[in-house]
C-alpha cells in the first residue's frame, strides 16, 4: 500500500484504521493498571502490558474484527465491550489474584475502605473519558456518516446518564448512604454495557441497558469486596462485568443470537484470563510483581515513578482506615 494510497475507501484508509485501533489496545492496557494500581512494579507491569498487547489482543480481536471465526459465527461486538473493556477486565482480575490485595484492605474478615486522595481529580477524569467515548463509540462507525454517528452519540450518552443514576440509587439502598466513586463508576458502567451494541440497541433499551450496568457495577463491586479481591477503582466491575452485560444484552435487545453472543464472550475472556495468568506469573516468578511494604507505604511515586506527585501528602495508617462489612 503507498503511503498515501487510501486502502479502505475515500473515508476510511489504514492509517485512519491503524491509529484508532491502536488507542482500543492501549485502553485494554489502562483497565489493568486500575486494578494493580497501589502496589505494583512500573517495570512488570509494562513488561505485562507490551506482552497482552502484542500477542493476546490482537488473537481474540481478530477472532471478530478480522473477520475471524467468530464473526463467520455471527457474533457482535460493535465496539469492544468485550474485545476491549472485558479484556481488559479480565485480564485485570488474573493479574489482581496473583498479586493480592493492597496491605490494610482485608484485615480480620473486614473490608477497610482505603480513601481516595482526590475525588474531584477523579470526577474531571469520567467527564473526560464520557466525552471521549463519543470518539471511542462514534469513531466505531467507520465513516463521517451523520445518521449513524449521531445514533450512537445518542444511545452512548443516555446509556451513561442511566447508569449514573441507577448505580446512585443501588448504592443508597444497598449502602444506606450516597458514594461519589460509586456514581462516577455508574457513568463508566453505562458508557461500557452499550458500547457492544450502540449502533443496533433502540434508543429506550440503550436507557436500560445503562440502567442495569448501573446497578451491577455496584453489586459487582461489593461483591468483589467480599471475595477479598482487592480492585481499587472498581475496574474489574466496570469493565468486565460491565462488558459481560452489554455484549449479552445485544442478543437480548436486537436480532442476533444470544447463544452465540454468550459463546463469544466465553471464548474471549477465557483465552485472554488463562494468557494473562500464564504471563504474569512467569513475569512474578522471574523478575517479582510487587514492591516492598516500605516503598507500598510511602506510595510508588519516588521510587517506581521519580517523582513527587503530592509532596504535602501524608500516608494513611491502616489504624486510621475505616472498616465495613461487605
Amino acid at each position: 500500500v503507498g503511503m498515501l494510497t487510501p486502502a479502505y475507501g475515500a473515508e476510511m484508509t489504514i492509517w485512519t484504521d491503524f491509529i484508532f485501533q491502536a488507542m482500543f489496545a492501549a485502553t485494554a492496557a489502562t483497565i489493568v493498571s486500575g486494578c494493580v494500581t497501589g502496589r505494583i512494579k512500573l517495570s512488570s507491569f509494562m513488561l505485562f502490558g507490551v506482552l497482552l498487547l502484542a500477542i493476546a489482543y490482537p488473537i481474540t480481536g481478530s477472532w471478530v474484527w478480522g473477520g475471524g471465526w467468530l464473526a463467520e459465527l455471527g457474533f457482535y461486538d460493535f465496539a469492544g465491550s468485550t474485545l476491549v473493556h472485558g479484556v481488559g477486565g479480565i485480564a485485570g482480575l488474573a493479574c489482581v489474584l496473583l498479586l493480592g490485595a493492597r496491605t490494610g484492605k482485608f484485615k480480620d474478615g473486614k473490608v477497610f475502605a482505603i480513601p481516595a486522595h482526590n475525588i474531584p481529580l477523579a470526577t474531571v477524569g469520567v467527564f473526560l473519558l464520557w466525552v471521549g467515548w463519543f470518539g471511542f463509540n462514534g469513531g466505531s462507525v467507520l465513516s463521517a456518516d451523520p445518521v449513524g454517528v449521531s445514533y450512537v452519540f445518542v444511545t452512548t450518552a443516555l446509556a451513561a446518564c442511566a447508569g449514573a443514576l441507577a448505580s446512585m440509587i443501588t448504592t443508597q439502598l444497598v449502602m444506606k448512604t450516597l458514594d461519589a466513586p460509586m456514581a462516577l463508576n455508574g457513568i463508566l458502567a453505562g458508557l461500557v454495557g452499550i458500547t457492544a451494541g450502540a449502533d443496533v440497541i433502540s434508543v429506550s433499551d440503550a436507557v436500560l441497558v445503562g440502567g442495569v450496568a448501573g446497578v451491577l457495577v455496584v453489586l459487582s463491586i461489593l461483591m468483589f469486596d467480599k471475595l477479598k479481591i482487592d480492585d481499587p477503582v472498581g475496574a474489574i466491575s466496570v469493565h468486565g462485568v460491565c462488558g459481560i452485560w452489554g455484549t449479552l444484552a445485544v442478543g437480548m435487545f436486537t436480532e442476533a443470537s444470544l447463544w452465540i453472543q454468550f459463546i463469544g464472550v466465553v471464548a474471549i475472556l477465557s483465552a485472554t484470563f488463562v494468557f494473562s495468568l500464564t504471563v504474569f506469573g512467569l513475569i512474578k516468578a522471574v523478575l517479582g510483581v510487587r514492591v516492598s511494604p516500605e516503598v507500598e507505604s510511602d506510595g510508588l511515586d519516588i521510587s517506581e515513578h521519580g517523582n513527587n506527585a503530592y509532596p504535602d501528602f501524608s500516608p494513611v495508617k491502616s489504624s486510621e482506615l475505616g472498616a465495613y462489612t461487605a
